[in-house]
């Protein structure tokens, strides 16, 4: 401590008053050193340190004239007005002279007291001295009256504290103890707990009851030391009559201990423990001691759990361990019908787990996606468990994946129906086009040959406002010529499909939701003829998806890598028009024409263009008639590669002159310019 400095102030000056701690060491110096001292001198330094301590000076120098006892210079040591020492001299072989060795006073105070004569004639120069403060040992010093302390004295650096031994409690006086025995509770994990006074003799009359009590989840076990000796009477059968100890547990029957053989290590399987240690007016015991220790519950080992693991394995699992269960791939976890995404149990502090054990049930992905126009098949597993397969197929055979004949798919981790490169999406299903029964050669249109149910089975008909044709390219787009549907695009509009009879009592009906003229057309009409049928073609899309089956499916359209028509070329045309004079067919009729140069084909004074070919056959008179408008030229697909024949529709029958038959040809719009234009609309509608 500094000190505590208080400053008074009057009107004319300040007083530093200070109430300073002592100092714990310091240094004192004769005046002048190290230049010789003066003559006729005198002079007292007062020394202390803080109570407690003692102080010790040490002459780290001393020169001063030498007389027998000192008797003229001199510096003396005095405490309790004791001297402690007179010194003089040069040397330390001279009589006088302190040498380096400390000089301990019995208390915290000394004196030293400096003279001199009225002369110094050899100049000697005095002494410096060192001081400082050195612990009293309270416990072991004859300064203290009696003992400090009346049983355990522990030294404390600059003063002591006193303890008593076990079973005993220290007075007010914090110097004498009494007999304590019990009381308070050990809640410490690890203790020790002694009789009063062990190793040393019991006192009589004793009613002690000590108490251990830890925290829930663990479990005390008492250890008693092999120094173990209780009185020990025999009585009809009865010991531990007059000196016992008690050890009771909740939940089991208390257990009395006597006698001279110790009970060794005791495991309670409690977390609470009282001991209660009796002796009467008479008799001799030795007592006792008793080493305790604490250990974690432990919990049932939670077994295994089929298609999962747990984690941590363990030998065994205590209070506050914890274990994970997850699942293998394939499998979920599953607590009762719930599915949970983890689970953690923790070990309670009675020895149970705090959830029971889940379940890892195998996971499904689920009832697999409808394949529009096809189905599936299990291929192996049930159930849509996980590792089941299963196998697309189209409706064949009407529809066909586009680079497949099946796709197989298989339940996998993700809970998703999963192809072999992982791809999860199912590959729709295609129409079959051009496919049909075989057309014989020979017949003509105009009076040609009567189509067989399934010959020609993209053939559609529209009986109101004006008959014409058109063909089915999807199951849901149909290909007509514009000038059909002109000015019908938002009228409703019927087409009869699947029949080779115009008055068919159940022919496929489809309602046309769009119609999309070819935006090049151009509608030009003198007194309600067509003057130009340049891009004379159109879309329709069907409100629902075309049935499609044997009679009724649709037709292929031009491969971009070979030339769609070729002069000399054979197609077959198809259609309800007109056959003879003046009459419209209610049949379908179909013939085979060829293509032939436009110079062989001038109708009168009609622009003619390069999207529309001529054809027709001036041999067995085979041509197109009213009627026919829009339907189908189609020919034999080449280098296709399968084994059936298909067709594709390379013309649509779009004008030519007035009476059928009376030239045997007739302008065709050239499909092969506008296949583009095809798959950009039906893919934007």
């Amino acid at each position: 401590m500094d000190g505590i400095h208080v400053i008074i102030c009057l009107l004319w000056a300040c007083v530093n008053l200070c109430e300073c701690e002592p100092a714990m060491f310091g240094e004192v110096s004769s005046p002048q050193y190290p230049q010789p001292y003066p003559a006729n001198f005198q002079e007292q330094w007062d020394l202390e340190v803080p109570q407690g301590y003692q102080i010790q000076l040490t002459f780290n120098h001393l020169d001063i004239e030498p007389s027998p006892d000192c008797y003229y210079d001199s510096v003396s040591v005095v405490s309790d007005n004791k001297v402690l020492g007179k010194f003089c001299g040069q040397n330390s072989t001279d009589r006088f002279h302190p040498g380096d060795k400390p000089i301990l006073a019995p208390h915290n105070r000394l004196q030293l007291v400096f003279l001199t004569d009225v002369s110094n004639h050899e100049l000697h120069i005095g002494f410096t001295a060192f001081y400082q403060a050195v612990d009293i040992d309270e416990c072991s010093s004859s300064s203290v009256e009696n003992a400090p302390c009346s049983q355990i004295c522990l030294n404390t650096l600059g003063s002591y504290l006193c303890a008593c031994h076990h079973g005993y409690m220290l007075r007010p006086d914090q110097r004498t103890c009494v007999l304590e025995c019990g009381g308070g509770v050990h809640s410490e994990s690890e203790g020790t707990i002694s009789s009063p006074g062990f190793p040393d003799v019991s006192p009589l009359n004793l009613d002690c009851i000590y108490t251990i009590s830890v925290q829930p989840g663990y479990m005390i076990t008492l250890n008693f030391s092999q120094n173990f000796h209780i009185e020990q009477v025999y009585n009809q059968g009865q010991t531990c009559l007059f000196h016992w100890l008690q050890v009771s547990v909740p939940g089991k029957k208390p257990e009395k201990y006597c006698g001279g053989k110790s009970p060794g290590v005791l495991n309670t399987g409690a977390n609470f423990v009282q001991l209660e240690y009796h002796t009467d007016r008479y008799g001799q015991s030795q007592g006792w001691s008793i080493h305790y220790t604490t250990q974690r519950v432990q919990c049932p080992h939670p077994g295994i759990i089929g298609n999962g693991t747990i984690t941590p394995n363990f030998a065994q699992y205590l209070y506050r361990d914890y274990i994970h269960v997850r699942c293998m791939p394939g499998y979920k976890l599953m607590m009762g019908e719930k599915e949970i995404l983890s689970f953690k149990s923790i070990c309670q502090s009675n020895g149970k787990w705090h959830l029971t054990l889940p379940e890892c049930k195998i996971i499904d992905c689920g009832a697999p996606k409808q394949l529009l126009n096809g189905d599936f098949q299990f291929i192996s597993g049930e159930n849509n468990e996980y590792l089941s397969v299963i196998e697309y197929r189209c409706n064949e055979p009407y529809y066909r994946f586009k680079d497949t004949a099946k796709a197989t798919y298989r339940c996998a981790v993700d809970r998703k129906w999963t192809e072999v490169n992982n791809n999860d999406i199912i590959p729709p299903c295609y129409p079959e086009c051009g496919m049909t029964t075989e057309v014989s050669f020979g017949g003509r249109v105009f009076g040609g040959m009567q189509a067989r149910p399934g010959q020609i089975p993209w053939q559609l008909l529209h009986k109101m406002h004006t008959r014409g044709g058109a063909s089915l390219i999807s199951d849901y787009w149909a290909l007509t010529a514009a000038h059909v549907v002109d000015g019908l695009e938002n009228t409703t509009m019927t087409w009869l499909g699947g029949i080779t009879e115009a008055r068919n009592q159940n022919p496929v009906i489809m309602e046309a939701e769009k119609i999309i003229i070819h935006p090049k057309y151009q509608r030009v009409s003198l007194r309600g003829h067509q003057t130009n049928y340049d891009n004379d073609i159109a879309l329709i899309k069907m409100s629902a998806r075309v049935p499609l089956g044997p009679n009724i499916r649709p037709v292929c359209l031009p491969n971009k890598t070979h030339e769609s028509v070729m002069e000399g070329t054979m197609g077959t045309v198809s259609g309800f028009g007109g056959f003879k004079e003046g009459l419209t067919s209610e049949i379908l009729r179909y013939g085979h024409i060829r293509e032939y140069p436009s110079e062989k084909c001038v109708f009168g004074k009609m622009p003619v263009s390069k999207n529309m070919f001529c054809a027709g056959d001036d041999v067995e008179h085979v041509d197109s008639c009213q009627g026919d408008s829009g339907g189908p030229l189609f020919f034999p697909m080449l280098g296709h590669g399968s084994k059936e024949q298909r067709y594709e529709v390379r013309g649509i029958v779009s004008w030519g002159p007035v009476r059928c038959g009376d030239v045997s040809k007739a302008y065709y719009t050239k499909v092969e310019n506008y296949l583009g234009w095809i798959e950009e609309t039906m893919a934007n509608n």
